[in-house]
């Protein structure tokens, strides 16, 4: 604990776990039990539109800049009928839904129907449609699935990998944009759609271990895989949020959240938890870009959230904004009770500004929190529950949730049991028996290290990737994720992500991701100034040098870094590099550059190679 800080005062749930040794695992568990939680998602809608039912559930600015919202009384009026809709198409677990385009009101009310009446849907990365030249992710999914309704916002955008994907047999579903040389049923049909009695039938036959929905894995090692995700999953799992956050009951949560539906963090975490504690959400347009964060501010000026999630790169943009602008810090700290950042770890100079602003804006800190789960865990499982954690603290297990450690070579695997684990993938019956083990847990890949072994309440901080790690040709076992997260922590704010090379080599590399923002402030440099232009100037480039020469001086082979690359081609969303929520994909960029990292090792001496040197030219 830092010495006279105070933090704003917020209720967490109990930090005390269990820990139990068998047969050279650990077992770890909270004593805290997991309370009774909902049979089905749309219960909590139900129960909302009774109790609350004026209360926004949802928004979104339309077209004319203006706030549209739609109430609990409301969604649910919606989800019957186009629930019904979904019935009289005669859809199911074998001809369901598939949502194409991203977080908008429209979706939210088709996969409010699914859920209401049983039929799965599928929200699927909207790249998969619109950035790739051949539809081969999307291709799989649709044979997958085989999809009755195919629903997409903007007919037109979607179009062309709708008629590249979806037989004349698979209804198309748009709210406008009509496609070319398609017919395509307009969503404000299904709204209009008279409930009957059938619709609540179908909802009452809803069960914990019906299919509310299936999220798709990233692919980066092969095609995604559908996660089944059930109705026991979704609700145990905010059961489980609502122990380690009991203050979520105090008061109706308000969000201002950009994170994809496609993905577990947005879709599941962040509209469930609005939904089963009664709160609002409205969509944010903007994003972590240099195009669409203006947009994420402007909203943020007028909408105070109490809970603010992001991923790192967007707390970084959203840490330099606040310290320059009172007024947006006055605002955004005047209710929040609690900020989130997962996906990768976020740098500590940057908790610290944070921190900083938070003092400034409001005298006191605000928390700044982390954890660990994944699409396979609907998705929570571990959180920091210290006041205080520190960048990189995984914290400990939820209610309900059991974990397991595995020792696999010096690390050890995290491995989950529990109500809010999938049965498995969709049509997959040997990846899915392949990733759980005899006992029944489901194994990660991720590899954690305790905090402080005697101190079990502290919990884990992340250890990399188990599959991540390799071997020099010495032998020497390299550890990705530490190391990674040394670079980005050794590098801030200049060094937005990093990727470690060196299989099968003699010393280790990296392929350097710079924050280009950060980095042309250094350099003294206007918005019109190029990439590789920021990149070349002298005082970026002493930075580089520095961080380089530093890296290099660990004491053993495993750490240290002899050899970096600077990138000036950010790496590419429509090629895989870059996922959703913005987080770098190790594994497709060293796929895609493997020629520059066959240049990066072929040199003799090490050091850092800048654009326009000889490495750059296989890129």
């Amino acid at each position: 604990m830092v010495a006279n800080v105070r933090y704003r005062p917020v209720a967490f749930g109990d930090d005390a776990v269990q820990v139990r040794q068998a047969d050279g695992a650990s077992y770890v568990t909270a004593v805290a039990p997991l309370g009774s939680y909902a049979v089905r998602t749309t219960d909590r809608l139900r129960h909302w539109a009774q109790e609350a039912p004026g209360r926004s559930f949802i928004a979104r600015r339309g077209a004319d800049g203006a706030w549209r919202h739609i109430s609990y009384a409301e969604a649910l009026q919606q989800a019957r009928a186009i629930g019904q809709a979904l019935l009289q198409r005669g859809l199911s677990s074998g001809r369901p839904v598939v949502i194409l385009s991203g977080n908008d009101l429209e979706h939210a009310m088709l996969a409010l129907a699914c859920q209401y009446v049983g039929v799965p849907y599928a929200p699927i990365s909207p790249a998969y449609s619109t950035l790739s030249q051949d539809f081969g992710k999307l291709r799989h999914i649709i044979e997958l699935l085989n999809p009755g309704l195919v629903f997409a916002s903007d007919g037109a955008a979607f179009g062309r990998a709708v008629a590249a994907t979806c037989g004349a047999d698979v209804e198309f579903v748009v709210v406008g944009g009509r496609p070319a040389g398609r017919e395509a049923t307009l969503f404000a049909a299904l709204e209009r759609t008279v409930p009957t009695g059938a619709v609540d039938e179908a909802m009452l036959a809803v069960g914990p271990d019906t299919i509310a929905k299936f999220l798709f894995t990233s692919g980066s090692t092969g095609l995604p895989k559908a996660v089944v995700n059930t109705h026991r999953m979704l609700c145990s799992n905010m059961q489980l949020l609502l122990q380690a956050w009991p203050f979520l009951a105090e008061a109706p949560p308000v969000l201002l959240d950009w994170l994809p539906w496609n993905h577990t963090f947005g879709g599941n975490k962040n509209v469930n938890l609005v939904l089963f504690n009664g709160g609002t959400l409205y969509i944010d347009d903007g994003k972590p870009t240099p195009q669409l964060f203006e947009q994420t501010l402007a909203n943020l000026r007028e909408i105070a959230p109490t809970i603010y999630f992001n991923v790192p790169k967007g707390w970084d943009d959203l840490a330099q904004a606040l310290a320059h602008d009172p007024a947006l810090r006055d605002t955004f700290y005047s209710r929040l009770k609690l900020q989130f950042y997962a996906g990768a770890a976020l740098a500590q100079p940057v908790l610290d500004q944070l921190h900083a602003g938070a003092e400034s804006a409001c005298g006191e800190r605000v928390r700044i929190s982390s954890g660990l789960g994944m699409t396979e865990t609907s998705p929570c499982a571990l959180f920091a529950m210290s006041e205080d954690a520190q960048a990189g603290e995984l914290g400990i297990p939820g209610p309900g949730m059991e974990v397991k450690l595995v020792p696999c070579g010096d690390k050890l695997e995290l491995r989950y049991r529990g109500p809010s684990v999938t049965p498995g993938y969709w049509k997959a019956p040997l990846e899915t028996a392949a990733m759980f083990d005899e006992e029944g847990f489901f194994r990660s890949g991720d590899a954690v290290r305790w905090l402080d072994p005697g101190e079990p309440r502290l919990g884990f901080v992340f250890d990399g990737r188990v599959a991540e790690d390799f071997k020099l040709v010495t032998g020497t076992w390299v550890s990705v994720g530490p190391l990674r997260n040394r670079v980005v922590q050794e590098g801030a704010p200049y060094v937005q992500d990093a990727v470690i090379t060196g299989h099968d080599r003699s010393d280790i590399g990296l392929l350097i991701v710079p924050n280009l923002a950060q980095c042309r402030t250094l350099a003294g440099l206007g918005p019109a100034a190029t990439a590789a232009e920021v990149l070349a100037d002298k005082a970026v480039r002493r930075f580089f040098d520095g961080l380089v020469q530093g890296l290099g001086q660990a004491s053993g082979s495993a750490s240290r870094v002899a050899r970096a690359f600077l990138l000036v081609e950010p790496p590419s969303a429509e090629r895989g590099e870059v996922t959703d929520k913005g987080s770098v994909n190790q594994c497709a960029v060293l796929g895609h550059r493997a020629a520059l990292v066959e240049l990066l090792h072929a040199g003799k001496d090490p050091g850092i190679f800048y654009p326009g040197q000889d490495a750059e030219r296989p890129r």
